[in-house]
């Protein structure tokens, strides 16, 4: 066959190109939904104002903070500056929240020190640049929302060992002692009490007053930042009195120029791992704060892919300039939202904020004492357990309580990742077990089942009420496809939840149930429950989902009930309740 002859049976160019084409552009429009948009600072004109004041509150909030998670990790003051400016700018910019805040936490200081106790600081940049690229491959293969199935008791017990991990980090400094670190930070803090001497006074003294402004402040002025006033005001006494305590020394004026130091050809395995260690929490981390901030933001929800983009980004720029890893902080997030935030501009703000103090204010940062940073993690230790959601987990059922309390005690006794890892496993098991027993054959009808035709379903449409049917087994693998499925709703005015035939519920089922009565009902759409278990109603119960029903009378036996109350609900003025 001649060459000419092979090239007559080739498509014509334009043909192939044309495909290839067909197949490029849809994959390249869906990577640009990842890129910032105008729609992220819509209505700005009208809000500025608002997110400037936000931005300087919250930028004010994460000052000590900063400096805090960047001593407890070892890497100075400095690092923790750097990370919350660069990664709180990047991240505002590309990241998937118009709220969140974005900045160095203590979940990450939990997973970097026994990451630089291992391999030296210089690790960190090459370990955070690694968990980066991780988090932006995630991004690209939109695993996103794949990401957010996680237990809910699993998330309390590694937020109740991450808490108790920090507070003994930072028992030390409050004794302004020095001793050699163990990988277990429990150890650490006995062999720091064994050490203390009447030379720890002073630094214990600064801790004290510290924790006093924090806890005593916001009962007087809640929208003071306290947790500043406590370190200003421990600075001054410990200068006046010239006590003995070490301080955070000299902090440069400007951000340092981006620099990457040189890697053992040897060390990138173990530092790879640690990427993935480092990764999987900026992601996971990063998406629960994000989901907090929906519920209570009134903008829009946020974009999952598009958060670990701005994540991916903020964890390779931060290490560049000698930060480290960052992910969503939720307080700060919080606070944010507390202020008045609208658009992303806020969080932008409160990255400028925290520069103009690198640049205007180092000399009188480095006079902060370190244990005034102590105080100031410990008291935001204790206030990372919400002690409420705490007591309705281990209320809930046996299998939630034992998730939690395993992933609490894998914490702190081995490491986060291996917590999460093996919570979800225990959770998995007893999701099995539980979908199992439910599987069983019992010789009894079913009462109430009431199935609704396609005609009445039709109608109820029309007059703006939907009926919606739980089948199964609704625990933490389906909890979240659940909530997204059902949140999307709009043009109703009341939503029946039918649960006669609901099988299976857990905590992070019950816990999602609730969120979705909070959403449907700030937007102002009655939730009535229909046909609950008793078992299902306990649960639900000792949650708090319940409580978030518009009233207490929107729990229905028969169908038939729930829907004549509905119509009245239809029917009635957006306000009316009852």
């Amino acid at each position: 066959m001649s060459s000419g002859t092979f090239r007559s049976q080739l498509p014509p160019r334009s043909a192939w190109w044309q495909a290839a084409r067909g197949q490029t552009v849809p994959r390249i429009r869906a990577l640009r939904t990842l890129l910032p948009t105008r729609a992220d600072y819509a209505g700005g004109r009208d809000t500025w104002r608002a997110d400037l004041l936000a931005g300087i509150t919250v930028g004010v909030v994460a000052l000590p903070l900063a400096l805090g998670f960047g001593v407890a990790t070892g890497l100075g003051a400095e690092a923790g500056l750097v990370t919350a400016i660069v990664a709180g700018f990047v991240a505002a910019v590309f990241g998937g929240s118009d709220v969140q805040v974005s900045g160095p936490t203590g979940a990450m200081t939990v997973v970097l020190v026994p990451i630089i106790g291992r391999h030296g600081p210089d690790a960190v940049i090459w370990v955070g640049i690694l968990a980066g690229l991780l988090v932006l491959a995630a991004a690209v293969l939109r695993l996103g929302r794949y990401l957010a199935y996680l237990p809910w008791p699993v998330i309390e017990g590694f937020t109740l060992g991450i808490a108790i991990i920090i507070f003994l980090q930072q028992v030390p400094l409050a004794l302004g002692v020095s001793v050699a670190g163990h990988e277990n930070v429990l150890l650490t803090a006995i062999d720091a009490l064994a050490a203390a001497t009447a030379d720890s006074i002073p630094s214990l003294a600064v801790c004290g007053l510290v924790a006093i402004v924090m806890l005593t402040l916001p009962r007087w002025a809640p929208r003071l930042p306290a947790s500043l006033i406590g370190v200003i005001v421990a600075t001054l006494v410990a200068t006046f009195l010239s006590l003995s305590v070490a301080t955070i020394g000299v902090l440069p004026s400007a951000l340092p120029m981006p620099s990457l130091p040189p890697i053992d050809g040897t060390a990138w395995g173990p530092l790879l791992s640690a990427a993935i260690a480092v990764a999987l929490l900026a992601a996971l981390e990063s998406l629960l704060s994000a989901r907090v901030a929906d519920g209570m933001a009134d903008g829009r929800r946020h974009d999952p892919d598009r958060e670990l983009l701005g994540q991916g980004l903020a964890n390779v720029a931060a290490p560049l300039f000698g930060g480290m890893p960052a992910t969503g902080a939720i307080a700060r997030t919080a606070v944010n939202v507390r202020a008045g935030a609208r658009t992303r501009l806020a969080s932008v703000i409160h990255a400028v904020v925290l520069l103009g103090v690198v640049m205007l204010l180092a000399g009188p940062v480095g006079a902060i004492p370190l244990a005034a940073l102590a105080g100031v993690l410990m008291v935001t230790a204790t206030r990372m357990v919400d002690r409420a959601s705490v007591r309705a987990v281990l209320r809930s059922t046996r299998g939630d309580a034992l998730i939690l309390v395993v992933t609490a005690a894998v914490t702190v006794m081995f490491d986060l990742i291996l917590a999460v890892e093996v919570g979800v496993v225990v959770a998995a098991l007893l999701a099995l077990r539980a979908v199992a027993r439910s599987s069983a054959f019992v010789p009894e009808d079913v009462p109430d089942v009431e199935p609704l035709e396609a005609g009445q379903e039709a109608e109820l449409l029309h007059e703006r009420i939907l009926a919606y049917r739980l089948d199964g087994a609704l625990f933490f693998g389906a909890a979240q496809r659940f909530l997204t499925e059902l949140t999307s709703v709009s043009d109703v005015r009341v939503v029946i939840l039918r649960m006669p035939q609901l099988q299976v519920l857990d905590a992070t089922g019950a816990q999602a149930l609730g969120q979705l009565i909070t959403d449907l009902e700030a937007r102002r759409i009655t939730v009535l429950l229909k046909g609950a278990h008793p078992e299902h109603l306990r649960i639900l119960r000792a949650v708090g989902a319940l409580d978030r029903l518009r009233h207490e009378r929107h729990i229905f036996a028969s169908l038939d009930d729930a829907i004549a109350h509905a119509r009245t609900h239809a029917t009635a003025p957006a306000t009316a309740g009852g």
